[in-house]
């Protein structure tokens, strides 16, 4: 019982920290490390030791899993090049800094004091050990941060690789205690690791996207997801390959084919799962990181070196740590565009080269890594507290002004309504393949009041993602948020009626159960589109060319033309009749209303002159939309 109780107490403690994080607006890993810390000297809570095995086995596969399913294959192939600079070449770099600065500290110094010296293994197992930044860390406080989506991307393709180059160079490290490894030999280890893991990573997403395929049951599904880490990662050990690229590469190419190997509903639920499974993983790390403290500290006391030293050599770490990343990156990254050119999405800005130099923060891997140290390494016990203290040191110094370093540089983050303005593009465009798809498959025999049904409600979907756009929400409501504020009041009446037939035991339960998954599943849809509202915009929504590039009737289009009636819809000013947003035709000034609009005259103003290019007339807007080509500019 006293297992189960604490197991409890662990997933309590984290959900009320991750809450109150979100109430006070503090990044929640820098919030539990501090409520670890403080725990780790309750006398009630007992003593709590991260074995290794756990951590590499139990949570790195799980976490390095969720984060790969959600990266863009895409993205991360477009940025490979950074990517690789820092998983591999930083790492590399890194280690064997920090392995010379502790080497001269225990080793040099030690020794001139009469202390047993650090070898050298050690001293760069050490380096290994803290060259890694964390994953989880990574993720959770660069998005909470609102950093660009690219900058957001190299740092989560740096974490998802990094470890495995980290793991390599420890385990060589470790392998230098009983013969020195030749330069030849390292980097074949380390090819037969990255090689073997891509490979088993390869077939182990082959395998299950075949295996996937046939399921079409999501709980099914869903729990052969939730397999999918583990198999990969025990798969590749057992050949003594790199478990985490196997991982990472799997989670990968299965996070990419979902749309085509998963069913909607097997989507969903894995979504759902994975983002709870999360959720509970990250946040309980950082909260068992605090809690090493204490124990460590009591260890750290039995050391025979003098505590300046033991202070020295964890502030030097501490320091190369933090410094060696700006000293590697910048150069590598300058001399890379030199020598390679421009990497394909065009060079990173110099500030958010600052801002990646900063985002080193370690994590539960530098802990779960300093404990495989064998039992007699000279200055074990110190070895562990450096580890703490760096990965505590870059969570809470790093973390918590990373917040600060991108305001004071002025590093934009996504910007909602750009994103709003781009989600309507490509569904417009998804809608326009649907009505081609509808033509094509409709027979005379189908119902006429279905065909418009499916049109009008492709067609709903598509406006209610431009009416995201336009005039301050306070001004009016627009067509989709009157639907939806008119059809939550339909469903909760709808569910009260349930209630009470479910009270009077009038209808099976099972059935009952079937009609409140249907309301529950379109309320969630209504719960969707009212969390995309866009709660903000940059002062200009500035022209995003549609996949592709601009058409003919884009380039040749002007910017803007004076409006023939600045103070609205032309036809809808003469018959009274009302309007959600404007749009301007920039070849004759015509100011009509949009799709949302109950009269359409922007579209009826195209119908009748081919006009083709028209943009938005709302304040703080400047793209255009060419209806000939359906692109947007």
């Amino acid at each position: 019982m006293h297992i189960a109780i604490e197991v409890v107490a662990l997933v309590a403690v984290v959900a009320a920290g991750a809450a109150l994080a979100r109430r006070l607006g503090i990044s929640a890993p820098l919030l539990l490390v501090v409520i670890g810390i403080a725990a780790s000297y309750l006398p009630f809570v007992p003593r709590v030791e991260l074995a290794p095995e756990v951590v590499l086995v139990g949570f790195l596969p799980p976490l390095l899993y969720s984060a790969a399913i959600k990266t863009s294959l895409v993205d991360f192939s477009k940025h490979r090049r950074s990517i690789g600079l820092l998983s591999v070449g930083l790492v590399v770099f890194t280690a064997l800094g920090v392995g010379v600065v502790a080497w001269w500290l225990l080793g040099v110094v030690a020794e001139s004091l009469g202390h047993e010296p650090l070898p050298v293994w050690a001293a760069f197992a050490i380096g290994a050990v803290v060259a890694p930044p964390d994953a989880v860390a990574a993720t959770a406080i660069a998005r909470r941060v609102g950093l660009p989506r690219r900058v957001v991307t190299i740092l989560e393709g740096e974490s998802l690789v990094n470890d495995a180059t980290a793991l390599v160079c420890l385990r060589t490290a470790l392998a230098a205690a009983v013969v020195t490894p030749t330069v030849l030999q390292v980097g074949l280890d380390f090819l037969r690791a990255a090689g073997g893991g891509v490979v088993i990573g390869l077939a182990v997403a082959f395998v299950l996207a075949k295996v996937r395929r046939r399921f079409t049951d999501p709980v099914l599904d869903t729990t052969l997801s939730l397999t999918a880490p583990f198999i990969a990662y025990v798969a590749a050990e057992e050949i003594h390959a790199s478990g985490v690229l196997a991982v990472v590469v799997t989670g990968l190419l299965l996070g990419h084919k979902s749309p085509i190997i998963q069913s909607a509903k097997s989507r969903m639920s894995e979504r759902t799962n994975w983002r709870t499974f999360q959720f509970l993983l990250e946040n309980t790390v950082f909260l068992l990181i605090g809690l090493q403290t204490r124990w460590i500290l009591d260890d750290l006391a039995m050391s025979p070196l003098p505590g300046w030293l033991i202070a020295a050599a964890t502030i030097a770490v501490f320091l190369a740590v933090v410094l060696l990343r700006p000293i590697w990156l910048i150069p590598s990254t300058m001399l890379s565009r030199r020598v390679l050119g421009p990497s394909r999405p065009g060079p990173v800005s110099w500030q958010a080269l600052i801002v990646v130099s900063w985002a080193g923060m370690r994590g539960v891997v530098t802990l779960a890594a300093v404990f495989t140290l064998p039992d007699n390494t000279p200055d074990r016990e110190v070895l562990v507290f450096i580890a703490l203290a760096v990965t505590a040191g870059t969570l809470l110094v790093q973390g918590s002004t990373l917040p600060w370093l991108v305001r004071r540089l002025r590093l934009p983050g996504p910007d909602p309504a750009e994103d709003a303005l781009q989600e309507a593009a490509v569904l417009q465009g998804a809608h326009r393949a649907a009505e081609e798809k509808l033509q094509e498959i409709v027979t005379p025999d189908d119902p006429p009041e279905v065909v418009n049904l499916l049109r009008q409600r492709g067609e709903a979907r598509a406006q209610a993602a431009w009416e995201r756009l336009g005039r301050p929400e306070s001004e009016y409501e627009t067509p989709s948020e009157a639907y939806r504020r008119l059809r939550i009041a339909m469903l909760e009446a709808e569910r009260e009626h349930i209630l009470k037939v479910r009270d009077a035991g009038l209808v099976a339960d099972e059935v009952l159960q079937r009609a409140q998954i249907a309301l529950d599943i379109e309320e969630s849809i209504l719960d969707r589109d009212e969390d995309d509202d866009v709660g903000g915009r940059s002062e200009d929504l500035r022209v995003k060319t549609s996949p592709g590039g601009a058409c003919k009737h884009l380039e040749q289009a002007p910017l803007v033309v004076a409006p023939n009636t600045p103070e609205g819809c032309e036809e809808c000013l003469a018959t009274g009749s009302s309007w959600v947003h404007l749009r301007l035709c920039l070849e004759c000034g015509h100011v009509g209303c949009c799709d949302s609009s109950p009269m359409k005259h922007a579209s009826k103003h195209y119908d009748d002159t081919e006009h083709p290019v028209m943009r938005s007339f709302e304040p703080g807007e400047n793209w255009r939309w060419c209806f000939a080509d359906e692109k947007l500019g």
